[in-house]
């Protein structure tokens, strides 16, 4: 089992919300009220660890060593909305979210097969800790600073724990595992080609929901995101870079491959699934009688 590991792993390195964070630090005249709301509608979306924990368990009742896991990352996602929520109830307490704002991301999810969910989550930890870290650079009060780069390191390491769990699937399932992980870093390593952020967060999960049924549909400001992105912190094709160059290279490291573009690992992909096809072909060799 993982767990016994990673839990003494992560328990060694996690920060404390009182004597970790510099609160005497803070200063009042490098907090605007637009990063204000920032703050808020990041509190918002950690709190979503809740739903997104309810479907980790419920898919993945057959594999308990998983699912314990679930409590330490359920644990320091919460932990980070509970951090960004304290920050505004300190220094900006008429933005602090309200019970009903946090409760309106709970919702249900779809059941989605468990090893692309695990992927999905995986690349969703990556490029969080990038915005994250890029969201530091972007504000200059030091406090809240110093709490997006605590954070940006808490995902770094969640992505780092999920890398081990895909690495027991593909010892256990194989092509099937590849063949899952590879499918969704095609599409997490593409967002320069779409639209929107690609971010668990940020796709829809519930149809009966639709179109509420993404975490960001369901902020205060469903247009948020982009804005923040885009306009404020200025996560531009630098930034995205660095993201793709983190999925492949940990794409590179479980197909024991070297991919340097996402055509490159979309090839592969293809070249996956057509031994996946030919192997489920039935054997037409003759019968000796």
């Amino acid at each position: 089992m993982l767990y016994p590991e990673l839990f003494k792993q992560l328990e060694a390195v996690r920060w404390d919300m009182d004597k970790d964070i510099p609160w005497a630090s803070f200063d009042a005249s490098k907090l605007t009220d637009e990063q204000a709301q920032t703050i808020k509608m990041n509190a918002i979306t950690e709190w979503s660890a809740l739903p997104a924990t309810e479907m980790f368990l419920r898919d993945n009742k057959d594999d308990s060593d998983f699912s314990a896991f679930m409590s330490i990352w359920f644990f320091e996602e919460q932990k980070h909305a509970l951090v960004l929520m304290e920050y505004l109830k300190h220094f900006r307490p008429e933005l602090a979210p309200t019970e009903e704002e946090l409760h309106e991301v709970r919702f249900e999810f779809e059941p989605a097969p468990p090893l692309e969910t695990l992927m999905l989550h995986f690349c969703g930890e990556i490029r969080l800790n990038h915005w994250y870290r890029c969201a530091s650079e972007w504000h200059t009060e030091p406090v809240i600073k110093q709490i997006y780069t605590q954070l940006s390191q808490d995902e770094a390491r969640h992505g780092g724990a999920y890398l081990r769990y895909m690495k027991r699937a593909i010892n256990k399932f194989g092509n099937e595992a590849k063949a899952a992980f590879t499918k969704v870093g095609v599409l997490m390593a593409s967002a320069r080609r779409t639209s929107q952020a690609l971010h668990p967060t940020n796709l829809h999960v519930n149809k009966t929901l639709f179109p509420r049924d993404t975490v960001q549909s369901r902020l205060p400001n469903p247009e948020w995101l982009e804005h923040w992105l885009d306009t404020q912190i200025k996560f531009d094709a630098a930034w995205e870079g660095k993201v793709v160059d983190r999925i492949l290279h940990n794409m590179s490291l479980l197909m024991n491959q070297n991919f340097k573009t996402v055509q490159e690992l979309n090839r592969y992909r293809k070249e996956l699934s057509r031994e996946m096809a030919v192997s489920a072909m039935p054997d037409t060799k003759p019968q000796a009688v």
